[in-house]
């Protein structure tokens, strides 16, 4: 099979023909925006003294508290992380479908959308309001999603004074891991480390996805498509693609998060979860991913604490969408429709250099808050977000 022949399947798999088509943007000027000035974070009024980056992680696809911090041991990092930052047991949400709940968190604004929308909302996102404000390049900010196309949306809005050219990086797990792509490594061999015949390697798959592109972008830009692109490999060699079973999905989208938090130190990493949705049909598998996705986000905390530039300049947001039903229905699973406070309010938590800890704020508060508070924490201010500073955030 020769090369020319991996390469079109590589480009008909499309997901990751997708994840590379943005090396282009990274870093350059897009849709005729001035290239940036990446302003310093530590400049800009109201930001929180210390935080340079910010990691909000939407736990979405239905978590209950009762399975939480109602039974701490399926989630030891998360408690650990609340003891040593401020735990919210009452936010309350905003929607009861999965795409507008998620959405309002990264909007700020209680959306009015079904499950099954998928189309761009019309309030700006995080990202956007960072992007823009803080004249971020596009490589300071990113997304990784575990719940396919539809979760693509949250990258960016279609507000007028916003929109794509403020949009985030977008990643999807699967989209980065599929097969297409692992056939065309298996053939040319995986890298171990970066050696000189690795190298090679690296050249020529650069030069055989990107070819026309790389010339019509700046350094910058072709420096950020090889690190990401030896990233890929790393990821190939690390055991991501490899990753089965329940919330396996995001397993690789938070698995991804960590390692873009090493390599490129985003402003903002934002992460959208989904695989908590089975419990539909099965409690214990429920259980299992909510097991899962606290391990996985435990090793993005370690990874945070053990960098030098991240330790003590970093904050962390980690919120579901909302809940799930009191009782368990007829499968033994468990829906999100029956209006109980199991379903309308969640637990948060929020821990970083400058917050408080160790603290229980069990006062009402709002899933949309927290986006407020990360935008916040690094001197921007959403200006069509309805959400508010969480309470008693700070030490």
């Amino acid at each position: 099979m020769s090369f020319e022949t991996n390469r079109r399947g590589v480009l008909r798999a499309g997901a990751v023909a997708g994840a590379f088509a943005s090396l282009g943007g990274w870093g350059a000027a897009q849709d005729g925006q001035r290239p940036n000035s990446g302003r310093s974070v530590a400049t800009q009024p109201g930001g929180e003294p210390g935080i340079k980056h910010v990691i909000f992680i939407a736990m979405a696809g239905g978590v209950r508290t009762r399975e939480t911090f109602g039974m701490p041991g399926n989630i030891p990092n998360l408690q650990a992380m609340a003891d040593e930052g401020v735990l919210y047991p009452k936010m309350r949400t905003s929607n009861l479908g999965h795409f507008g709940a998620t959405m309002s968190i990264f909007t700020g604004v209680s959306e009015a959308r079904g499950i099954r929308d998928n189309a761009r909302g019309t309030d700006p996102t995080i990202f956007e309001y960072l992007r823009k404000e803080l004249e971020l390049k596009q490589s300071d900010v990113w997304v990784t999603t575990s719940g396919g196309p539809q979760q693509t949306n949250y990258s960016y809005s279609v507000h007028a004074d916003y929109g794509a050219k403020y949009g985030a990086n977008t990643l999807d797990g699967d989209g980065i891991f599929n097969k297409e792509f692992k056939d065309l490594l298996d053939a040319y061999g995986r890298p171990r480390v970066m050696e000189d015949s690795e190298q090679e390697l690296l050249d020529t798959l650069r030069k055989s996805v990107g070819r026309k592109q790389d010339a019509a972008v700046n350094r910058e830009a072709a420096e950020n498509a090889s690190k990401v692109e030896k990233y890929i490999l790393d990821e190939l060699t690390r055991g991501t693609s490899d990753l089965t079973g329940a919330g396996s999905g995001d397993g690789k989208a938070l698995r991804v998060a960590r390692n873009l938090v090493s390599l490129f130190k985003p402003k903002l990493t934002g992460v959208v979860l989904q695989n908590a949705d089975v419990a539909h049909g099965s409690f214990s598998a429920y259980s299992e991913v909510i097991r899962r996705n606290d391990a996985a986000i435990g090793e993005i905390w370690t990874a945070v604490k053990e960098d030098p530039v991240l330790a003590n300049s970093t904050a962390i947001f980690v919120l579901p969408e909302f809940g799930r039903d009191k009782d368990l229905n007829s499968r033994r699973g468990l829906d999100h429709g029956d209006g109980s406070e199991d379903l309308r309010y969640v637990s948060g938590v929020a821990w970083g250099p400058g917050f408080a800890k160790g603290r229980v704020v069990k006062d009402d508060v709002r899933t949309i808050d927290a986006m407020y508070s990360a935008c916040d924490a690094l001197g921007a201010k959403p200006e069509y977000a309805k959400g508010q500073k969480l309470k008693r955030l700070l030490a």
